[in-house]
């Protein structure tokens, strides 16, 4: 299990420029972010509060098989829908070989590996969720987690702005 050094402050600072461009391109803003934790996969859902469903908003290399399996979440299903639901990131270092039932079986298709999926939280209030990926198995240190998570709130800031 490798473990980045430190969170590259240019590309993080990326992710923060991408939010403040009018409009905001979400798929812009998800590959900064894939780039930052030097992942090679993610998603973006946005919460539908009338539904509670979680809606797909960005992806990158996702198969396209895939796409209809998560392009709507329900809260608690799969990592996306119980990070949305625990209102906590939600981290499996290897989704190939894991047996906690968290992930959903279709999502070892992705043929990732160590995955982590993070709440968009602000003052306590869930906008949606965003998962990242790495074709290795992975854990993210606190330090990464704690980045994701100031992440959510900003892109929380965003959402239905």
């Amino acid at each position: 299990v490798r473990v980045m050094d430190k969170i590259d402050k240019s590309k993080r600072d990326d992710v923060s420029v991408s939010l403040n461009q009018q409009p905001i391109n979400w798929q812009q803003v998800l590959t900064e972010i894939i780039s930052c934790f030097d992942c090679t996969t993610g998603t973006i859902h946005f919460l539908d509060k009338a539904t509670s469903i979680l809606k797909l908003q960005a992806q990158q290399g996702i198969p396209a098989f895939l796409i209809p399996k998560i392009a709507e979440i329900p809260m608690g299903k799969g990592m996306a829908g119980i990070a949305a639901e625990r209102l906590e990131p939600v981290e499996i270092c290897n989704l190939q070989t894991d047996d906690s039932g968290v992930a959903r079986p279709a999502a070892r298709e992705t043929k990732v590996e160590g995955s982590i999926a993070v709440p968009m939280l602000l003052n306590g209030t869930l906008y949606g969720t965003f998962g990242i990926a790495k074709p290795i198995p992975y854990d993210f240190t606190k330090e990464e987690i704690s980045e994701l998570l100031a992440i959510g709130t900003e892109m929380s800031r965003f959402i239905n702005s």
